[in-house]
């Protein structure tokens, strides 16, 4: 994997495995050719108008590559959970261009961008979001169903026994754990062969325990699966587990660890909650 490299706003650089941030929100390295699997190039969020409007991204840039496991943080209201929300195409933004491989997402229809958002990207939210009505297996398959795509069989296996499900497909998501239905959830993203995976706070309502097997399988999705995952998260503990973070404060990138430890990653966060 090349290297790119990271500028914070301290102008310190940095090293990091397949991600490249400029906070002033200057244009990745390399041109928009699918090199990145995520790229935002001055990614402005404005909510409302007025004195009363909320910046919640200042011409935001970054370009992370494939096969990467990256987390996003910050303190509350640094802008965290927007900056997966425009990357996703969950939200549009106010300015700049986000892009998905190749596509550039401010383009596309609403249409367009729910079909692509349905076959090329998958999510895992706290919450989990599983139908209850529909067992295991069928809440796994149901991007395939949406999309009017026939389920491979081979992959669905493969995937099934990575989160170690294999004797839970008939069951109901109320006769789960919460570790098993986040399993689910997980499968459910990997379906699709996505090219990339959002997470937003995926371990947030689950023990210790349970969090450290979920990132672990998070982990396996990028070193096993050769997927790329965003992680939004608050927790030390989960950064630990990704290539590198990313730091928001007051919506602008301020910071970034390559190969983050939780001590390393608690210190940046202190120093962002005390300037904030």
């Amino acid at each position: 994997m090349r290297n790119f490299g990271i500028r914070n706003l301290r102008s310190r650089k940095l090293r990091s495995r397949g991600v490249t941030v400029r906070s002033w929100g200057q244009q990745p390295d390399g041109p928009a050719d699918g090199r990145y699997a995520v790229q935002l190039t001055d990614v402005t969020k404005r909510y409302g108008d007025g004195p009363s409007a909320v910046l919640a991204l200042d011409k935001v840039g970054a370009g992370i590559a494939p096969g990467t496991f990256t987390a996003v943080m910050g303190p509350s209201g640094s802008g965290k959970s927007t900056f997966l929300h425009c990357a996703a195409g969950l939200d549009r933004p106010t300015s700049g261009v986000v892009r998905l491989g190749a596509h550039d997402l401010s383009t596309l229809k609403e249409r367009r961008l729910t079909e692509l958002r349905r076959t090329r990207i998958g999510f895992v939210f706290q919450a989990f979001n599983l139908l209850p009505s529909l067992t295991v297996e069928q809440n796994i398959t149901l991007p395939l169903r949406l999309a009017g795509r026939q389920v491979d069989a081979g992959w669905f296996d493969h995937i099934v026994k990575a989160v170690d499900l294999g004797d839970r497909l008939a069951r109901f998501p109320a006769q789960l754990s919460g570790g098993q239905q986040q399993r689910v959830a997980i499968a459910r993203a990997l379906v699709t062969r996505p090219e990339v995976i959002f997470a937003d706070e995926p371990t947030g309502a689950l023990d210790p325990e349970t969090a450290r097997d979920i990132l672990g399988l998070l982990r396996q999705a990028v070193t096993d699966l050769h997927q790329t995952v965003v992680m939004v998260t608050h927790d030390p503990v989960a950064a630990a587990h990704t290539d590198h973070a990313l730091f928001l404060s007051a919506g602008h990138l301020v910071d970034a660890l390559t190969e983050p430890s939780a001590d390393r990653v608690a210190d940046v966060m202190a120093g962002l909650r005390r300037a904030a």
